[in-house]
């Protein structure tokens, strides 16, 4: 009897030692179950529509680095944002949530600090974080945010040339032009020796107005090309119009604006798509150094932007409406141990689901209270039940009083679009 006990004491002292282990190693800064984690890079524009790089379609920009990700990667052809401003998406980008639910539904708001996002949840396993570039949230803000060990960031919309950036709380004008600016730091950051997987996220100004200025060298780098109005340019006035489109002006008519700053219509798109020639080409070196240092293949590259961006289609030049061009955005996955090389997905996809897709790649804690569900299944090229459709909002602001309020649903082939009273009111839909 004795033995017995002493044998069975012996086996679960040995598996309670053997279980201790394992929690141990699997709770192990960067480790997964004894597997290394992988580096997640995120790279994000700002205004940069789908279609706006050669692997889908656009002849009028190169964009060879774009184009390799896809090639070796993941393209998602339909991806949409929820609410098409600056700040409620990427509120929705980090939190997996919609607007109505994280609450930044303006440009004005700051993302709420109690808020679960991606990044706690990859510090919380150890990862090493750091954010470059563009932010925008919170408009007099450029303090570090939660989920940050490293911050190199600036108050709102920030300038093309010599910026002023707020390095871990040291403030100072940088000079040059801000893709080369924050390029240069994310290069450095990631050169840096470490023990420990990065998440980096990498956020660009470009092709985001105020106004749109390329490159001084790729100022001129596309004006042999003729670009012509979209064919729906004057569509806006028609039967079957909303009355506000039909009562304001074409807003494309008004680019010499401080906004967008260009003369003519073929100028200013012009002037749009040099500005991704930077942005291509600062892609081009973060992979490069990721390939020089054996790390390419270890690291997830997701490239992807905050929203998309009317080009003159209906009478317009701006986002916030739910027009295909102002909601649809690019979505670029490359990470060999889960992505099909040149896949090309069609489900309907969100930018909510950014969010749930990291941690789940990371094996992190899931997010709590979320609609983003993870694309991992998709990236692996596996056919899984999948949303059929989502819902579209955005939230009438006075200082643009030219979009009122927007509701509406799109499915994989029909939209039906409200506009609820643009008083800022409540919703009706």
């Amino acid at each position: 009897m004795i033995s017995l006990v002493r044998r069975g004491w012996l086996a679960g002292t040995l598996f309670v030692a053997v279980w201790l282990g394992f929690v141990a190693m699997s709770a192990t800064p960067g480790n997964a179950g004894g597997v290394r984690r992988p580096n997640i890079l995120v790279i994000l524009t700002d205004d940069q529509r789908w279609d706006a790089m050669g692997c889908a379609g656009n002849t009028l920009v190169p964009t060879p680095n774009m184009d390799r990700l896809a090639r070796e990667g993941v393209r998602f052809a339909n991806v949409f944002v929820t609410t098409s401003l600056c700040s409620p998406s990427r509120a929705s980008l980090l939190s997996g949530r919609y607007a109505r639910q994280h609450g930044v539904r303006n440009n004005f708001t700051e993302f709420p600090n109690n808020l679960p996002g991606y990044p706690s949840r990859l510090q919380d396993v150890g990862y090493e974080t750091a954010y470059v570039g563009k932010w925008h949230m919170g408009e007099d803000n450029d303090e570090k945010r939660p989920g940050f060990d490293h911050w190199f960031s600036h108050r709102g919309q920030g300038n093309y040339f010599d910026n002023e950036f707020n390095n871990d709380g040291v403030r100072g004008k940088v000079p040059g032009y801000y893709t080369s600016v924050v390029t240069e730091h994310a290069l450095e950051w990631l050169a840096r020796p470490r023990s420990r997987p990065f998440l980096l996220v990498l956020g660009h100004k470009a092709p985001h107005g105020g106004p749109i200025q390329p490159e001084p060298r790729f100022e001129h780098a596309l004006d042999h090309l003729a670009v012509s109005r979209p064919v729906n340019a004057d569509d806006h006035s028609g039967p079957g119009k909303p009355s506000w489109l039909r009562e304001s002006l074409p807003t494309w008519h008004g680019l010499n604006g401080p906004l967008y700053g260009q003369k003519t219509y073929d100028r200013f798109v012009r002037a749009y798509l040099a500005t991704l020639l930077s942005v291509d080409e600062s892609l081009g070196r973060v992979l490069a150094l990721l390939e020089r240092s054996g790390q390419l293949d270890d690291t997830v590259v997701i490239f992807t932007s905050d929203n998309g961006f009317v080009l003159g289609e209906h009478g317009r030049v701006d986002k916030r409406t739910m027009y295909e061009e102002s909601i649809r955005i690019p979505l670029l996955v490359r990470f060999p141990r889960m992505a099909t090389p040149g896949l090309v997905v069609s489900n309907l996809v969100l930018g909510l689901d950014l969010a749930p897709s990291i941690v789940s790649i990371a094996g992190a804690r899931p997010l709590p209270g979320i609609e983003g569900r993870s694309w991992v299944p998709l990236l692996k090229g596996q056919r899984v039940a999948w949303r059929s459709s989502f819902l579209y909002e955005y939230n009438y602001e006075p200082q643009f009083p030219y979009t009122p309020n927007v509701r509406g649903i799109r499915t994989a082939d029909w939209k039906f679009i409200r506009y609820p009273h643009g008083d800022g009111g409540p919703d009706r839909f």
